[in-house]
Formats: C-alpha cells, sequence, structure tokens
C-alpha cells in the first residue's frame, strides 16, 4: 500500500539535545555583543538552564483550550422531511442540518497575551465552538467567548474574565534565523504544559495549502495533536510563532510543523481586538512567477518579479493604469522575490495606502503608484457578533444562484449553514436563504454583510430582509 504524506492540523514528538552542541542564543543583545562565528562551550548543566528558564517564565501564560461542538450529521428518524434535504442542496451545501445535534469535544492550546484575559490560538481549534472552557495553569477552569478568528491566517483570539493574568509577549519572527533554538509549550493528547525543544529548520514556507496566507515558519520541536494555537518560542520566552500543522504519514509528529509567525499573528490578533474585523490590502490582480520560460519569451535578461496575467476589472490596479503583461519588480523598493511574500506583504498594509510599484512594460521600467482597496475578511464564519446569529454566509453568484433556482441577477449574499439552536435557526431561517438586507441596508457582497453586522451591537435586535424561493420576508432577530 502506498503511503502519502498528510498535512495535519495540530502538531509533533520529541527533540533530545546532545550535550555537546553549542549553546542556544540567549537574546540579540547577548548575540550582538559576542562573535557568533565562535562556537560557545557550556556544560550540559548551562545549557538545560537555557531551557528552565523559559519554562519558569512560560508555562503560567500557556492555556489548555476544551471546545464543545454540535454534530448536525445525525438524523432524527422522527423529525418531518425538510423541504430543503434534496440531492441539490445536499451536494451544494453539505448534509442538511439536524435539530438535535450530538455534541462533540475536542482540545488545543494557546496563550494568554493581556492582562485582562485576551487569549490567542488557532482559528481551527475554536471553529464551530458552542462553549469553550480554558484551563489556566494553575487549575482554574473559565468560560470564554470568542472575539474573532481570521481561516486565512488561521488565527482566534478568545477571551475570559481575568486580572493581572499571565502574558507571552510577541517577539520578532523576521529576526529569527535559520538553526536558532525555539521552544514549544503545549497539551499534547491533553497532557498540559508539556515542553519540547528544537530548532528552526526554515522560514518562509510557502504553498502548502493549509491556510491562505502562508508563510510558515518549519520546526522540529516536538508537536502533536493538542499542541495546536500553542506558542513557540525563542530563548527570551518570546513567541515568535503559533503551532498549526504539521506533515506526517501517520497524523503524529515527524518532525516536520509550521507555525505562524508571530509578526503576522500581530497583526491580525490587533485588528480583531481593536476592530472585531481584519481588513487587508487589495491590488486586484493575478499573477504567476517569471521563470526562466517565461523571461526568454520577455526577452528579460533574468528571470526575476511577477507577471501580471489578470487584473480585476475596476480594481485599485485597473485604475492605477497596470497593465496584463506588465513585470513588477518591485513594491515599495523591495524586490519581489516569490509570488506568496509579496500576496501577503500586500494584504497586510491598510487599505487607502499607497504602494509604489516599479514594474517592467515590454522593456520600459516605470514607477506605478497604488491606492490599496480593502478586501475585509468574513467574522462570520467563525466569531464575533455574527456568530451570535448563527449563520455563515457566501456571494451568490450566478452559478449558486441558477443552483438554487434564484434569478441570475439576483442580488445579496446566499446562506450556506446555520447553525443548530442559534438564533436564526430559532427564528425559522434556514440555509439556502438569500440575504437582502440588513437593518434596511442593501446587502449585496459578503463584505456589505460583515460591515452591517458589526454595527450591531450586543443584546440589540437586527432586521433582516431575506428571500426564499420566489417569497421575500423580513425577519426581526435578538442577538445574545
Amino acid at each position: 500500500m502506498s503511503q502519502k504524506f498528510i498535512i495535519s492540523l495540530c502538531a509533533f514528538a520529541s527533540f533530545i539535545a546532545s550535550p555537546l552542541m553549542a549553546a542556544p542564543k540567549a537574546s540579540q543583545k547577548t548575540a550582538a555583543a559576542t562573535d557568533t562565528n565562535t562556537p560557545c562551550v557550556c556544560s550540559p548543566t548551562q545549557i538545560s538552564k537555557f531551557f528552565t528558564s523559559v519554562a519558569k517564565k512560560s508555562m503560567p501564560a500557556v492555556v489548555f483550550i476544551k471546545v464543545q461542538s454540535s454534530s448536525d450529521d445525525q438524523m432524527n428518524p422522527h423529525q418531518p422531511q425538510d423541504p430543503y434535504d434534496d440531492e441539490l442542496f445536499q451536494r451544494f451545501f453539505g448534509a442538511p442540518q439536524q435539530p438535535q445535534p450530538k455534541q462533540q469535544m475536542s482540545q488545543g492550546s494557546g496563550f494568554i497575551v493581556s492582562t485582562d484575559g485576551y487569549i490567542m490560538t488557532n482559528a481551527h481549534v475554536v471553529k464551530g465552538a458552542d462553549k469553550m472552557t480554558v484551563v489556566l495553569h494553575d487549575g482554574r477552569e473559565m468560560d470564554a467567548t470568542l472575539v474573532g478568528a481570521d481561516p486565512h491566517t488561521d488565527i482566534a483570539i478568545i477571551k475570559i474574565d481575568g486580572k493581572d493574568l499571565p502574558i507571552l509577549p510577541l517577539g520578532n519572527s523576521d529576526i529569527m534565523d535559520i538553526g536558532e533554538w525555539v521552544v514549544a509549550i503545549g497539551s499534547p493528547f491533553q497532557l498540559e504544559a508539556t515542553l519540547t525543544v528544537g530548532v528552526i529548520s526554515a522560514k518562509g514556507r510557502q504553498n502548502l495549502r493549509i491556510t491562505d496566507l502562508e508563510d510558515f515558519i518549519q520546526t522540529d520541536a516536538a508537536i502533536n495533536p493538542g499542541n495546536s494555537g500553542g506558542p513557540l518560542l525563542n530563548l527570551d520566552s518570546e513567541v515568535i510563532g503559533i503551532n498549526t500543522a504539521i506533515v506526517s504519514r501517520s497524523g503524529g509528529y515527524m518532525g516536520i510543523g509550521f507555525a505562524v509567525p508571530s509578526n503576522m499573528a500581530k497583526n491580525v490578533m490587533t485588528q480583531i481586538i481593536n476592530n472585531g474585523v481584519v481588513t487587508r490590502g487589495f491590488l486586484g490582480v493575478s499573477m504567476q512567477p517569471v521563470d526562466k520560460d517565461i523571461a526568454d519569451a520577455f526577452q528579460l535578461d533574468k528571470a526575476e518579479g511577477a507577471l501580471v496575467s489578470d487584473i480585476a476589472k475596476d480594481s485599485p490596479a485597473d485604475k492605477a493604469g497596470l497593465k496584463q503583461g506588465d513585470i513588477i519588480l518591485e513594491y515599495n523598493g523591495t524586490p519581489v522575490k516569490s509570488l506568496g511574500g509579496f500576496r501577503n506583504d500586500i494584504s497586510m498594509m491598510t487599505p487607502g495606502s499607497v504602494v509604489k510599484l516599479k514594474v517592467n512594460r515590454k522593456g520600459s521600467i516605470m514607477t506605478i503608484p497604488v491606492t490599496l482597496g480593502s478586501a475585509s475578511d468574513s467574522l462570520s464564519t467563525s466569531g464575533g457578533i455574527a456568530s451570535k446569529l448563527g449563520v455563515e454566509v457566501d456571494a451568490l453568484t450566478p452559478d449558486i444562484a441558477q443552483q438554487l433556482g434564484y434569478p441570475r441577477g439576483e442580488q445579496g449574499v446566499v446562506i450556506t449553514k446555520v447553525k443548530p439552536g442559534s438564533a436564526a435557526s430559532t427564528a425559522g431561517i434556514r440555509p439556502g436563504f438569500v440575504i437582502l438586507a440588513i437593518d434596511h441596508k442593501k446587502i449585496v457582497s459578503v463584505e456589505d454583510f460583515n460591515q452591517a453586522m458589526a454595527a450591531v451591537g450586543k443584546n440589540k435586535r437586527v432586521l433582516i430582509l431575506v428571500k426564499q424561493g420566489a417569497m421575500t420576508r423580513f425577519y426581526s432577530i435578538k442577538l445574545d
């Protein structure tokens, strides 16, 4: 039987340090004051002190997260036939929702980032959570609420009620070097406060198809199921990564794991806590790498940059005058070394900011300033106020409209999932309904939906206009 590598959203196993190895770099300040080319000869006891120091400083801020969620794959034979329970509906949206879900338990890790109880973890750890319980290092158990999640980077922020809690600071992941020691702390297989040690094996890993925006730190530190969301630390006890996934044949540790770099996670965390949504810079181009064949076809001296293969109509790139066939060489003075890196950097910029693109157009080098647009990410599928409504939505494309029997030009967002027992479910809203307006504001895109829901406060009523087949009606729903 052939074996395949599996990317698992969990983590890895153990690393044994040899006493003959050089001592790890304790801090940037220490490293700057010494000759990094001269090996440091330390005793095994001295080496171990680096790791025990990290453990003492960091473990109090690392938490174990227990998640209770509903499974909607159990059918109730006594329930009347749902009119949406047909082949087309299941093929498009998946299995129909059931009113008597089976509760499932899962777990992960996280770490406290503020003294009043904000906690960072992975989005996949808390996805679909009905209830979250955080177990602190001192044994206390506290209920948590989901502040928001970003599936594009697999980062989520949850909150417990606390005061003067221990925290872990976020370090600068950009300055970490390949070969530096790192420490992972988490709760593999519910074994709380487990510490493992390894090194940074590589940086900038992309195209792994784990998340939409990838710039992973690769490490061989031991992580297994239950470590997801836990910190990857440098020897100054600073978080430089959030452990997210592994490559494995069995689903367990095989020495290759990936962590979201702290600089990317910090951007997402700040936006979720401050704004409730994650907003990204938007350029509006499709690109492909410039390889040797492309370089030869365009008569270039060397293969470099990103080739613009398509431009979205009325996008920021289109309005700025970018053309199909342009080769983007630099952005704000930074060379385009990879499509993923370029895309990630653009996405981390603030909408409305200006990025200066150095472009090769048919042999002529020019600079084109582009004012970035906004690509707001939906928190409706994973948290925030929209989760209180209990629905997931998607764009109503012409193809989807046709499959669901709506006119091809119908505008709105289609409900793809309704959480059992939610406010929307109780009100009678079902998958396949199209949301036309929220509080009298017309909804034509997922971004419109996000903005409208973000404007609705907790414990408030929201007026939703939906379309079901040929029938249009209002629903007044109180958010918890």
